[in-house]
């Protein structure tokens, strides 16, 4: 039985494992040495061939081809690294207590969504600058709760009650209660242990 998240297809799998060759190599020493050869010899055949016109065009559309092929090189590599990184993110913020779930999976919030969220975390950088204790922390609700109280520091332990009703109230995650936070899976406590 195969993997569900592997490509079906053979060709699938060929283009993958070839991608992901290539990609390597391409950020390699002898890549770059390869390259740099090219020019040279580009270069040394200029007088052989007049500089013609012909000659600038080999080059022109060497370079061109090479670059389209390697912008969705890139792209790939890029999105598949994307993808790792928030994956060991979304673990981080799932497994540490205290932190607001609300940052998984940001990633796919729209820009509106994401604008909001930066404006609670300006709000704890304000409270953090008039803190005495450079020690404490403070989460997302505490900085509305705190804004709307009028406040100058309150411990992060006390998260009161929120009224829901709020204009900057980030966006709450599916299955997350009033303050955000999602009822760890039993079946993820089970596969942990």
């Amino acid at each position: 039985m195969s993997h569900p998240h592997r490509p079906r297809s053979n060709l699938g799998r060929t283009l993958e494992r070839a991608s992901g060759h290539i990609t390597r190599w391409s950020g390699s020493s002898w890549a770059f040495a390869l390259a740099v050869l090219t020019i040279a010899v580009w270069l040394v055949t200029g007088p052989l061939f007049g500089f013609s016109d012909t000659w600038q065009l080999v080059i022109n559309t060497g370079t061109t081809v090479v670059t389209f092929l390697m912008v969705f090189l890139i792209q790939r590599a890029q999105n598949k690294e994307s993808l790792a990184v928030q994956l060991k993110l979304n673990e981080i913020v799932a497994a540490l207590e205290g932190a607001s779930n609300r940052l998984i999976d940001i990633e796919n919030l729209s820009e509106a969504e994401l604008n909001v969220i930066h404006r609670h975390y300006h709000k704890l950088a304000e409270i953090a600058k008039h803190e005495s204790d450079i020690r404490r922390s403070h989460s997302i609700e505490e900085a509305r709760h705190r804004s709307r109280a009028g406040h100058k520091s309150h411990p992060r332990a006390s998260h009161g009650p929120h009224d829901a009703g709020a204009s900057c109230e980030p966006p709450a995650t599916r299955g997350a209660d009033a303050n955000g936070h999602v009822p760890e899976d039993s079946s993820r406590r089970e596969s942990t242990q």
